[in-house]
């Protein structure tokens, strides 16, 4: 699948800051992904080494969620693990990936923040910027915000706020387990956000998508066991 370049890669921490903040200003934080066919989980697994990665996207038939295509990529870590820069991190092994889909999906959900971020674009938002797709950040912690106390039953959750603006959701998905961070990647408004991740779980902690990307992800893990 075509990708249309907006930006290179080889860029310093201070002009990756910069240009989050620039692009922050395109990211689109309302509509809905009406009848959805495909929803694809997005995550990236990193060698103990912290050298290689291995991008995972997985394509699951909504609201079926049979897996209908899966593709990988493996390829060299370039830059340096710096919290709220994952995007540079992770998105170049993402993006080649991408290219390898037989089944373009209509949303994304990605392992990370959407713009549950100090700069408002993690990767989940970063990758549906430059893919013109809609995104969820689906993230197993919080990088920023605070919020009020969140019950334990399945589908409850709480706004994640930060200086007074609603940046997310703390979601429970399951009972006596640690809830998600929901946050709008691009092109959909968080109670859209909320309802499909919700509607895609399946007795686990992560949503379907998401859990399927993770384990096809974590071969990388395995292989480089130190």
């Amino acid at each position: 699948m075509e990708i249309q370049p907006r930006h290179t890669w080889d860029l310093s921490p201070s002009q990756a800051r910069e240009l989050q903040t620039s692009l922050a200003a395109s990211i689109k934080r309302r509509g809905t992904v009406k009848n959805p066919s495909y929803v694809a989980g997005v995550d990236v697994s990193v060698s103990r080494r912290a050298s290689k990665g291995r991008a995972a996207i997985v394509v699951l038939k909504y609201p079926s969620l049979e897996v209908i295509d899966t593709a990988l990529h493996e390829g060299d870590i370039r830059f340096p693990y710096i919290p709220g820069l994952l995007s540079f991190r992770e998105a170049p092994l993402i993006l080649e990936a991408w290219k390898k889909l037989a089944v373009r999906p209509d949303l994304l959900m990605v392992d990370g923040q959407g713009i549950a971020h100090p700069r408002r674009l993690g990767l989940a938002s970063h990758l549906g910027l430059l893919l013109d797709v809609a995104t969820i950040g689906c993230a197993k912690s919080r990088l920023i915000g605070s919020h009020g106390i969140l019950e334990d039953a399945p589908g409850s959750h709480t706004p994640l706020t930060d200086k007074g603006e609603i940046i997310g959701a703390v979601v429970r998905t399951r009972n006596h387990v640690k809830p998600l961070y929901i946050s709008i990647g691009h092109k959909i408004g968080l109670g859209s956000c909320i309802e499909i991740v919700l509607k895609c779980c399946r007795g686990y902690r992560l949503p379907e998508p998401a859990r399927m990307a993770h384990m096809a992800a974590g071969a990388m893990q395995q292989r480089h066991v130190i």
